[in-house]
């Protein structure tokens, strides 16, 4: 059976990156802090966008963010930011450019109070995956009480771009939320 006969997500199959990125990594229970903190930068900056458009930028995301260290980026000056806003290779927006220097900052600070920030994230679905039962893409919801609560908690810590919706395609990114269709390969893979 080749690569591409496999049944996906119906949202995986319009490129080779799309593929790969859904059969190797989204829905991967994540907890190492400095993907996650790389995921909620990027979903923060997919606001308004199609994941395509972010997941063929990540690689100059990760240049221009110096490998989403948090701690580099909390010391980002004015000049820096006005570099990053002259990067093609990024999306050029001021409010989601800022957004991440404050989110790395509200990131030390979070990890300042609660020693372990993946921990703290994965609070809200109970340490575990939550494993949904799809069966068709236009069932899967565009946030959950869950991601209301995550949305809420990381506004009150001082994060921007965290809004419910986002916070729902943090959780499916980072495996927090199995929503692979049932139909697709990997969600049985990841139940398991």
């Amino acid at each position: 059976m080749s690569d591409d006969s496999l049944a996906r997500c119906q949202w995986a199959c319009n490129s080779q990156a799309e593929k790969h990125y859904h059969d190797t990594e989204w829905g991967v229970p994540l907890r190492d802090e400095r993907g996650l903190f790389e995921f909620l930068i990027l979903e923060g900056a997919q606001a308004g966008l199609s994941w395509s458009t972010i997941l063929n930028k990540r690689e100059n995301y990760r240049k221009a963010f110096d490998q989403f260290d948090a701690e580099k980026i909390a010391r980002y000056s004015d000049r820096r930011i006005e570099k990053l806003l002259a990067n093609p290779g990024i999306v050029r927006n001021r409010l989601k450019v800022n957004a991440a220097v404050t989110n790395a900052r509200a990131w030390l600070d979070l990890r300042e109070r609660e020693g372990d920030v993946s921990r703290w994230l994965w609070q809200f679905v109970g340490g575990k995956p939550v494993q949904n039962c799809w069966e068709d893409h236009s069932q899967v919801p565009a946030n959950t009480p869950q991601s209301d609560a995550m949305s809420k908690a990381l506004k009150d810590a001082g994060f921007k771009f965290v809004g419910t919706t986002i916070c729902y395609a943090f959780m499916q990114a980072t495996g927090m939320v199995n929503d692979h269709t049932t139909d697709c390969f990997r969600w049985s893979e990841l139940a398991s």
